[in-house]
């Protein structure tokens, strides 16, 4: 009977999800913040979605500085994010989270914080000068303007009401089961709460957070304040950026944001930039004679090779949308074989729906 026990136990654990026996490894003895180490090569790990806005960032900053990061998959169309297991490690159920020793930090602008004090050997790049200086100021500056954007209104509000969109990367299929996919979350996380009494306090308050945001995010009178907003910013950008080309008038002089030099603020703004793309609303903030700095600085930032590698292939959101329910078929107890190749046949026709959706968008713009 004993022998039987373990036998059930062996393959309880086996059923685990890896990302979840992995947070049990990893965190079992994890503090919130604690006192931090210098030491680069200690472990650095990242739970994040590839299209998590917060969680591109974090990664074109980990990719910049060149550190090595063990990375994870959340996937917010599956909502693990909302599952316990990930709860217990951010009771926001937020991506991203990085845990390095034993500490566990959940807000974005912290980790980049983090990860720049804490990593500041001669061979890491530094993306924030030394504090007290001119550079200094400025960085600080514009990261807090543009952290100031409310980007999760931007993007619920383009799919919401893509009407305000000019050349979306979104799919009208996407959108509709993105859409369906929001309204949803409220009784999820209901469900949730009564499931897991051990975190229902948690799960109710996400659940009042994601209503008073949604409510806000599909009224257009909002979304035409934000987008107010954000003509300023870029306003402020496009001015920024003209001095520094006034400050290097050489031909083929490699500026950014803050100076001469690829800083923590032009994280945010690239990822920033590459979000109104995606979304379709880059046409109304710069091209075609309109604020030709930030254009001619978008042109040169998708070229740096840490953006190629985060940013270069994440409009998998055309797979990532419409297939939730293969992954959770594929995630059940079925023969691995069955399961296996169930997965790769939907995979790889819905590869070719995205080939046919792509080709019939270039025709269009060529």
């Amino acid at each position: 009977m004993a022998a039987d026990n373990n036998n059930t136990d062996a393959q309880d654990e086996k059923e685990i999800p890896a990302k979840e026996r992995h947070v049990k490894e990893t965190t079992e003895e994890v503090q919130p913040l604690a006192a931090s180490t210098k030491s680069k090569d200690s472990k650095l790990t990242l739970y994040h979605w590839t299209q998590s806005f917060n969680s591109q960032k974090v990664r074109l900053a980990i990719a910049e500085k060149g550190l090595k990061c063990e990375e994870y998959d959340v996937s917010l169309p599956l909502s693990e994010h909302n599952e316990p297991w990930f709860m217990k490690l951010n009771p926001a159920g937020e991506v991203p989270v990085l845990v390095h020793n034993d500490n566990v930090i959940s807000d974005p602008t912290q980790i980049l914080d983090y990860l720049e004090q804490n990593f500041i050997d001669e061979n890491t790049q530094k993306l924030i000068p030394d504090e007290g200086s001119m550079y200094y100021t400025r960085v600080q500056h514009y990261r807090e303007l543009l952290d100031s954007l409310q980007m999760d209104a931007y993007t619920h509000g383009c799919i919401l009401h893509p009407e305000i969109t000019v050349d979306s990367h979104i799919p009208a299929y996407a959108t509709t089961r993105i859409r369906a996919q929001i309204g949803n979350t409220e009784s999820e996380l209901k469900k949730l709460a009564a499931e897991n009494p051990d975190l229902k306090d948690a799960y109710i308050a996400k659940q009042r957070r994601i209503k008073s945001k949604l409510f806000d995010h599909d009224n257009m009178k909002y979304l035409k304040r934000l987008l107010d907003e954000l003509e300023n910013v870029m306003d402020q950008v496009e001015t920024e950026l003209q001095r520094r080309v006034e400050e290097t008038p050489e031909e083929g002089s490699q500026v950014w944001l803050c100076g001469d030099f690829f800083s923590m603020a032009d994280v945010s703004l690239a990822v920033t930039l590459h979000r109104l793309k995606f979304l379709g609303l880059s046409r109304r903030f710069w091209g075609n004679g309109n604020r030709v700095n930030v254009e001619t600085y978008y042109e040169r930032v998708v070229d740096r090779p840490a953006f190629r590698r985060v940013l270069g292939h994440v409009n998998n959101i055309l797979i990532s949308a419409v297939l939730p329910t293969a992954f959770r078929v594929a995630r059940k107890r079925a023969p691995s074989f069955v399961g296996t190749a169930l997965l790769v046949g939907i995979l790889g026709g819905a590869s070719y729906l995205a080939f046919l959706y792509f080709k019939r968008r270039l025709t269009t713009l060529s």
